[in-house]
């Protein structure tokens, strides 16, 4: 199955208004950074076993481990999760600056250090999300 089809089938499974939020959601990122690369991950290890909530991924960097090891991931996550929706924008070196820069502009939203955490998309303003997106990914890695 390609990306698109598996991101297709994962924002159909949710029950609505998540559904549409997430569907939303998808469509804003698509245009806040259009010649992304899309990712799917379907929250399961190699042995099949759920180790996290599904998540679409946009974009592309290199993290870097202290071993030494690297590997590409994506660099701005959505994903539902139980109580309503999770935006991650990953590789931001600062972990307060989130927080700092968009905690109280975002509306009502819990801000941590990679993640932006919401019930609703009405909840949320778009505006400060995409500013939130593109600082995420101007951060050099």
């Amino acid at each position: 199955m390609k990306v698109e089809e598996q991101i297709k089938t994962y924002i159909d499974s949710q029950a609505e208004p998540k559904r549409s939020d997430m569907q939303e959601l998808h469509k804003f990122t698509l245009q806040v950074l259009p010649k992304c690369k899309l990712w799917f991950l379907d929250g399961k290890d190699e042995t099949g076993k759920i180790v996290s909530n599904p998540n679409i991924g946009y974009g592309s960097y290199t993290i870097k481990y202290a071993d030494g090891k690297s590997c590409e991931f994506y660099q701005i996550g959505l994903s539902a999760n139980t109580t309503g929706i999770s935006f991650y924008i990953m590789g931001i070196k600062d972990k307060i600056y989130l927080a700092k820069a968009y905690g109280e502009r975002i509306g009502k939203a819990s801000v941590t250090g990679y993640c932006i955490k919401f019930k609703k998309l009405k909840d949320i303003n778009l505006d400060v999300l995409e500013e939130a997106i593109l600082f995420g990914v101007q951060q050099e890695h």
